[in-house]
Formats: C-alpha cells, sequence, structure tokens
C-alpha cells in the first residue's frame, strides 16, 4: 500500500462533534486510510477529507431533529455515518445500491458501536420503507429536480428536506420549480452554513413536503 498523507483534524472537528469527536476521529482514519482501494473516495481526497467532506457533512447535525432521517445515496458514509456519530438521538435509514459501499457502511457501523442505523441497500428510485422518514438528506446525488423524485416522497406529510448542495443552488432551485410544485414543497429556502468555522460553507436546500393527493 501506497504511503497516505490524511489531513490534520481541524480545530473545528472538536467544536462540531462534542463528545463524539472520538468516535468521528476513527471513522475519519478508516475513510483516510482504507477508502481509496475499496473504491469510495478518489486518491485526492485523503490529504482534504476533513475539510471537503467530513466537516462538510458535520456541520447539518443541528439541522436534523430526533426521528428518522434518511440519506439517499449516502456512499462513503458522507453525510450519513457522520452524523449517525454526532447525532445518536436520531435514527438514520442509510440508503446506498452499490454492494461495496452497503459492505463498508455495515463494517462501520458495527466497530464505531452505532446503534442508531439502518443500512438499506437500493436505488433511491426503488427504496421501499416500511415507515415514511422525517428528514431527509442528500450530499453530491445530483441536481434538484432530479433529486426532489427520489427524496420527497419517502417523506412523511409534514417532513422535511435537508439537501446539501453546491454554490449554484439558486438556479438549481429556479430549474426545478416544476417539481417544487408537484410534491408540495413549501417555504423553500436555503441556509449557508459554517461561515466563520470552516474554509468552505456548506449550502443547504430546506423545504416542508404536504401530503400529496390520493
Amino acid at each position: 500500500m501506497r504511503d497516505i498523507t490524511i489531513e490534520a483534524e481541524p480545530a473545528a472537528a472538536a467544536v462540531l462533534a462534542g463528545d463524539r469527536a472520538d468516535v468521528l476521529r476513527r471513522f475519519a482514519d478508516n475513510l483516510g486510510r482504507f477508502g481509496e482501494e475499496r473504491g469510495l473516495i478518489g486518491p485526492l481526497e485523503p490529504p482534504r477529507l476533513w475539510s471537503r467532506h467530513i466537516l462538510n457533512s458535520a456541520i447539518i447535525a443541528p439541522l436534523l431533529r430526533p426521528g428518522r432521517v434518511g440519506d439517499i445515496g449516502t456512499g462513503a458514509g458522507l453525510p450519513g455515518l457522520v452524523l449517525a456519530i454526532i447525532r445518536p438521538d436520531v435514527d438514520f435509514v442509510l440508503i446506498e445500491p452499490m454492494e461495496r459501499r452497503v459492505a463498508w457502511l455495515e463494517e462501520q457501523s458495527e466497530e464505531l458501536g452505532l446503534e442508531n442505523v439502518t443500512i438499506v441497500r437500493s436505488r433511491a428510485e426503488d427504496v421501499r420503507l416500511d415507515l415514511p422518514l422525517d428528514q431527509v438528506t442528500a450530499r453530491a446525488v445530483s441536481a434538484l429536480r432530479t433529486l426532489l423524485p427520489l427524496t420527497a416522497p419517502l417523506l412523511r406529510n409534514g417532513g422535511e428536506l435537508v439537501l446539501m448542495k453546491g454554490a449554484s443552488v439558486d438556479a438549481e432551485i429556479a430549474a426545478a420549480e416544476k417539481q417544487l410544485r408537484k410534491f408540495k414543497v413549501s417555504g423553500v429556502r436555503v441556509d449557508v452554513l459554517g461561515e466563520g468555522l470552516l474554509d468552505d460553507v456548506t449550502r443547504v436546500v430546506r423545504g416542508i413536503v404536504r401530503a400529496t393527493d390520493g
């Protein structure tokens, strides 16, 4: 195995993780050491693992409420496992179609002692849950207009979208106007998180989904 340089833990990690910082540190170390060889992250990611991935995920933890939160296309566990570590009071449903990523999620959940995680191997468009979700999140999955049909139907009446987006978020919202109406998403807004704490801010689209007719 080649030598892997993992980004030093920024001071913001302890602020965001609190008394769960040790568990988050173990996850970051595991992902940094084994993520590339297991096809979870690219070769350029370990040197920026904390700032680009771990803290970018952790910053949305305060937006979550006790209940059932789904993460669509959770991949390596970003943001799903990171959030599950920081918020043990929330039950997480991690939805991921790829077998090797599901195996990783299962291994990490067991190793880190995460009792608040359920892993579902499925594509988002095919998933069938026994109970609707209270909130749903996704990171780097697809454009908002494509993401809404995958996420909104999984929510209970009055459930909330908490979708992580990039700098073009306003254009994505404008392009998704039709889908926002179709899925009865109200109160759409963008929260900008991490200013003054992280090197790069995180943008989150939030909105409440009302039950569609029938």
